[in-house]
Parts: structure tokens; C-alpha cells; sequence
């Protein structure tokens, strides 16, 4: 998206000097937690209100240097932790890209799917 070809996610790269995505300080793994969904965005439209409880399963997430330029690049913060941190991000321009630290599918199930993942089966079937 940004072009920088040396770009690389600590977890499989953990020498690179280009981590875009890096071991977070504080692992949320195991830990559910209040998420702020941007007003206006596909996650505001899909789950219907501004605030969301999620579980986490992840030690990274994106470098806090780069996320100015994603910013700059089109991607859009879409959720914020209670301390602004970002959780989520969306490209608005594509038919369906959604990124996020948390697991929608470790909450969703048959009788009441996660809407993140009912978004993306919409998405898929147009």
C-alpha cells in the first residue's frame, strides 16, 4: 500500500530494521476490552453502535511510527482501545478490507454471527 519494499511484521522478521508491524508492549492475549468504533466507518455501519467488547488473541500490532503514513496512504483507524491505541483499521475504497487485533470469530457463532464477519460473506457474495 505504501510501497516500501523492505516493510516487514516482527514476528517473522524479528531482526528487520522496517517493522511495520511490531511485538506490541503490553500482549493482549486472553483479554477482552472495550473497543471505540469510529462514527461513519464500515465497522460503525455494520455494528450498529459506537462502542464493542472484543477479545484479543494477539502480541503485535502496528508500529506506532507508521501510522501516520498508513493514515496518509488511505487506511483509516476504524477502532481505538480505551487509551487510543489502535485496533482496527479499514481501507475505505475496497470492497471489504478490515484489519483488527481482535478475534470477531472467537465470539460469533451460527445463531449470532459477528457482524465483521457477516460484512465480509456480504462482501463476498457481490
Amino acid at each position: 500500500m505504501l510501497g516500501i519494499a523492505e516493510a516487514q511484521h516482527e514476528e517473522v522478521e524479528p531482526q528487520a530494521t522496517c517493522l511495520v508491524v511490531n511485538q506490541l508492549t503490553c500482549s493482549l492475549v486472553g483479554q477482552t476490552a472495550i473497543l471505540q468504533v469510529a462514527p461513519g466507518s464500515r465497522a460503525a455501519a455494520l455494528y450498529g453502535k459506537g462502542e464493542v467488547t472484543v477479545s484479543y488473541l494477539c502480541h503485535y500490532g502496528l508500529n506506532p511510527a507508521f501510522q501516520d503514513a498508513m493514515i496518509q496512504g488511505g487506511m483509516v483507524i476504524t477502532g481505538r482501545d480505551v487509551n487510543g491505541e489502535a485496533r482496527m483499521v479499514e481501507l475505505p475504497q475496497h470492497p471489504f478490507f478490515m484489519a483488527t487485533l481482535f478475534l470477531p470469530q472467537a465470539t460469533s457463532v451460527p445463531e449470532t454471527p459477528d457482524p465483521l464477519i457477516v460484512g465480509y460473506l456480504q462482501a463476498a457474495m457481490v
